[in-house]
């Protein structure tokens, strides 16, 4: 995945998920499925994206050898052809051809033999739902295939990320990632979309391995969305970092508890942070890491007014890791400001288009040049 600085507001992130405190407690951050649903680049009636489903359907239905796929309007992705011993299949060892169609950027995945017929075809994955209603899909190409018995039926199972790209949108031009499994029945495969939803919606898509953590061996991150409480998060696996836990009284929202911390999941640190009142109970929660892979240190978490407005706002400074494209490990620093309103945090989306974070910023570096944009007087 092609390395990117997020600034601001960047937050593909599941994070903005509905934490609940009674009745709903919103987070600071904005949602994967959020990207799925960009508007497309034209609107062509139903009849017409019927006909040329069916079109695109026949094409795919029609591929029945290795030499047919890119004969029928497909790109066979090279460098993800991949030997597979599949076990409904006789045992034989098969080949896995991703391609992808030119007209429509939609995925899809051939099984061979070792004679060239094509013994298996699938298409039906989530990366070509990123654009509902739509045909063409915004799939700029994959990023893993991995081969697993993930649902304990000792049949291997093909785990696959996907990275993806807006044309238009707040997230143009950015790449996130977009996770699937699919299950070896009989002859074929299937997918569950509820296990495909879960691993989109909760940012458990960043490796084959994060997948196979949360569909094997059940392992999740949903409770650092839904808890309601600081004794659900801890009885979760939670990990606080102490040492940045401080009360502060946010005006609108009373005197409440900053409570920064991790879980980890497979090789990764999720970073989050709560607002958490006297009773325990969470009244807001942030996802600062965004895109990132995982939470390399934590530097500083402030609440202060940034913006001239009274009420104080919140300023995490942290470095964390991502993987490129290339499979190189990149360490970075991301500032992240949320502001507080009447009804609870925006997500920067100013200050972060102007100003790149640097490795030797410090916290009150930040905050100055924060609050030199907005307006306020250089203190003496």
């Amino acid at each position: 995945m092609k390395n990117r600085r997020w600034r601001g507001r960047l937050l593909w992130a599941a994070a903005v998920l509905l934490c609940c405190h009674n009745t709903a407690v919103l987070t600071a951050t904005a949602s994967p499925l959020e990207r799925f649903g960009a508007p497309a680049l034209s609107e062509p009636s139903q009849e017409e994206i019927r006909s040329q489903y069916a079109e695109y359907e026949a094409r795919f239905q029609g591929i029945e050898r290795i030499e047919d796929v890119e004969a029928g309007g497909y790109r066979i992705l090279e460098e993800q052809v991949f030997p597979v011993v599949l076990e409904s299949f006789g045992g034989e060892e098969m080949t896995l051809i991703p391609a992808m169609d030119k007209t429509w950027r939609r995925l899809a995945l051939f099984i061979a033999d070792e004679t060239g017929e094509i013994r298996c075809r699938y298409h039906r994955l989530a990366t070509n739902e990123c654009m509902p209603g739509q045909m063409r899909q915004i799939t700029k190409d994959i990023a893993s295939v991995a081969f697993a018995d993930v649902n304990h039926d000792q049949k291997t199972d093909i785990i696959l990320i996907t990275r993806c790209v807006n044309p238009q949108g707040d997230y143009a031009g950015i790449a996130y990632k977009v996770g699937d499994v699919l299950f070896q029945g009989d002859g074929g495969f299937y997918r569950d979309w509820r296990v495909s939803d879960k691993i989109n919606r909760f940012s458990m898509n960043k490796s084959a391995g994060y997948i196979i953590t949360f569909v094997r061996d059940g392992r999740s991150v949903e409770f650092l969305y839904t808890a309601r409480t600081l004794e659900e998060l801890l009885s979760g696996g939670f990990r606080v970092i102490e040492e940045q836990c401080y009360t502060r009284d946010f005006e609108k929202l009373g005197r409440l508890k900053v409570v920064p911390g991790t879980v980890r999941i497979s090789a990764y640190e999720i970073f989050m942070i709560y607002l958490v009142d006297e009773q325990g109970n969470i009244i807001w929660c942030f996802q600062p890491m965004g895109e990132y892979d995982s939470l390399y240190s934590l530097k500083s978490v402030m609440g202060r007014d940034l913006d001239g407005d009274g009420m104080k706002d919140l300023v995490v400074l942290a470095r964390y890791s991502i993987e490129t494209e290339d499979g190189e490990s990149l360490v970075e620093n991301q500032c992240s400001i949320y502001y507080q309103r009447t009804g609870g945090f925006d997500v920067d989306t100013e200050f972060g288009k102007t100003y790149r974070c640097r490795e030797e910023d410090t916290m009150e570096e930040l905050v100055r040049k924060i609050r030199e944009y907005w307006g306020w007087q250089a203190e003496q």
